[in-house]
């Protein structure tokens, strides 16, 4: 197809001079790279704006005089009621205590002079609140300063903000930064300026692409934009195939949502598929991993299966159960999460009324050779 486009294009000379069609097309690659990273930059930008700005009025309301009490009491928790049944996901009193923080920490972000945080034209903005006029003074993105919030030294902190600013640091490199105590090897190194070059070169894993950067959780939530997005298309289309079977199976299965996401921490997960039984009053979180079965998946099912249990279970329901599908390319592997239920009986209900292990299996199998012979 190119190398015809190729041949076309040189006879009528419509080519850029000096220019091959693979510079050209690697150009438009680049421009759109470009493109997609600004987008999302841009989007973080005035999202950390906005939430800084909700900090400010969050911290300025509480205070005011002798209602302060009353209102540090109640006005999260009544504002993340009002906020979420208009605007959705992301108003959690969590988020709205970490946007609170974030104003504290941040009253005056350090890439503005002192002269300027003085001056007449700092208090126009704030006043005003123009949020666009403010995003500018917030370079690293909301997922890095939510990052650097947990660092409790105000110096590591700085230092941290500093370095990722320096050395443009994607978020997993601040991570990987912090989780490794780079602040204080740095302190304790006495070649400082060797560490601080190496530590600045990224490694594979911290390389983000613009797909990562516009798919942050964070930016999703903000535009409230879903995330039924799958990094990998074989793993997609046994989702899907997987989702239908189910269903298949009788009325007992009633679909709830497909790569639920979860919040633990400051770490996001997904759940591939949740549905819920009707029989069993209990929800199933299904987890699809394309590789080997390892003791870190049962963990992680489990993990899950708390975090449902707490916060996506209903009064009267029983408890959640997990089911792990681990598909190879020549081995499969299905298994239920049923520990921690509250009784045996129970246990051998779940048992009896869920799909037969071996079942899943084959059908696992026999979907991914059908996928893969496509």
């Amino acid at each position: 197809m190119i190398s015809g486009y190729m041949a076309n294009h040189k006879k009528n000379n419509t080519l850029p001079a000096g220019k091959t069609y693979q510079q050209f097309s690697e150009d438009i690659c680049r421009l759109l790279e470009t493109a997609r990273r600004s987008a999302g930059r841009a989007v973080n930008a005035i999202l950390t704006a906005s939430y800084w700005e909700i900090g400010r009025r969050i911290v300025e309301f509480e205070q005011q005089g002798e209602k302060r009490a009353e209102y540090g009491s109640s006005l999260v928790q009544q504002l993340s009621s009002d906020l979420t049944n208009k605007f959705g996901r992301g108003f959690s009193e969590r988020n709205l205590r970490q946007m609170r923080l974030f104003y504290t920490l941040w009253q005056k972000p350090q890439t503005l002079s002192a002269e300027f945080i003085n001056s007449e034209k700092w208090q126009t903005l704030s006043a005003k609140s123009e949020i666009t006029n403010i995003a500018e003074y917030f370079p690293l993105s909301w997922s890095a300063y939510v990052r650097l919030m947990t660092v409790k030294d105000k110096n590591a902190r700085q230092f941290y903000e500093s370095e990722t600013l320096r050395g443009g640091w994607s978020v997993r490199q601040l991570n990987r930064q912090i989780s490794s105590q780079f602040y204080e090897r740095t302190l304790l190194s006495r070649n400082k300026a060797a560490i601080l070059n190496k530590g600045s070169v990224p490694e594979q894993n911290d390389i983000t692409s613009p797909e990562e950067e516009i798919k942050d959780p964070y930016v999703l939530e903000f535009l409230g934009l879903k995330d039924e997005y799958s990094e990998n298309d074989l793993e997609e289309a046994l989702i899907r195939h997987l989702e239908i079977f189910l269903l298949e199976l009788g009325s007992n299965f009633a679909f709830i949502a497909r790569q639920k996401r979860l919040r633990i921490g400051n770490k996001w997960y997904r759940v591939d598929l949740v549905f819920f039984h009707r029989k069993l009053q209990c929800l199933v979180l299904i987890d699809l991993k394309i590789g080997e079965f390892s003791h870190a998946d049962a963990g992680q099912m489990h993990l899950y299966c708390n975090y449902a249990s707490e916060h996506w279970t209903n009064e009267n329901e029983n408890p959640p159960v997990g089911l792990i599908l681990c598909a190879e390319k020549d081995h499969a592997v299905a298994k239920y999460a049923l520990e921690g239920l509250p009784n045996k009986i129970l246990a051998s209900e779940y048992q009896l009324l869920l799909p037969n292990e071996k079942e899943l299996v084959e059908e696992l199998i026999k979907t991914r050779k059908i996928l893969e012979s496509r």
